[in-house]
């Protein structure tokens, strides 16, 4: 494939393993209360927005009606979690370096705050290497809706379109990119999510695939 317009990344799962300390904040949310964080409470949390996730997490611990206060709680919790330290994802660090180096603009688009965007990139010592970033706390609308990628795009100063690569680890992620008329891959980080609705589907971001949809040279014998 043609280098893309631009290459919008999200953030948790996809780039960073900042989606291990969502999961450990909300275990320490769960254990206060004497419940269990399962694996299809974490499937149906992974991508959501602060909103929707407090509003399922409420309803987890038949709390409905707090959301407010879940919010404040799981953010603390999770904030304290990520000073415990955060890795990149696999190939994560190298594919933003080999896209840059196309000349092609790089963004961010997350749905977690700006403070935890921005302090998970100085934990793990990325640089926080984008043309630009948009949280989904500073949209009208965040994932599912388009809004933060639409955004994205108007701060790279790029038309939204399928000449504008997304790449996502989530269905509420997915559904945001696609709305906003990307081309989407799809790299889930949780296990049995499916993210069927991605243009490409892929296991990490170093396979073939995924490096061809972005322009780059493949692997020799890839």
């Amino acid at each position: 494939m043609a280098i893309p317009r631009a290459v919008l990344f999200d953030n948790d799962g996809l780039l960073l393993d900042t989606e291990a300390v969502w999961t450990r904040g909300q275990q320490r949310l769960f254990e206060r209360r004497g419940r269990e964080l399962t694996i299809d409470h974490k499937r149906s949390l992974v991508g959501s927005s602060a909103e929707v996730a407090a509003e399922k997490i409420a309803v987890y611990l038949g709390e409905v009606g707090t959301e407010p206060e879940i919010i404040i709680e799981l953010d603390e919790l999770v904030m304290t979690e990520l000073e415990n330290g955060v890795d990149s994802m696999v190939g994560a660090l190298e594919v933003v370096a080999a896209v840059r180096e196309t000349g092609a603009p790089v963004g961010l688009v997350s749905n977690s705050p700006r403070r935890f965007i921005e302090r998970s990139h100085q934990v793990a010592r990325t640089g926080l290497p984008f043309d630009a970033v948009v949280s989904g706390h500073e949209v009208p609308m965040p994932k599912p809706a388009p809004d933060a990628y639409v955004e994205c795009c108007r701060l790279l100063g790029v038309e939204p379109g399928r000449s504008v690569v997304a790449l996502e680890d989530s269905p509420s992620g997915v559904a945001a990119a696609r709305e906003a008329g990307l081309f989407v891959i799809g790299i889930p980080s949780v296990p049995g999510i499916s993210l069927d609705e991605a243009d490409l589907t892929a296991a990490s971001l170093e396979e073939a695939p995924v490096i061809r949809a972005l322009g780059l040279a493949p692997p020799t014998g890839a």
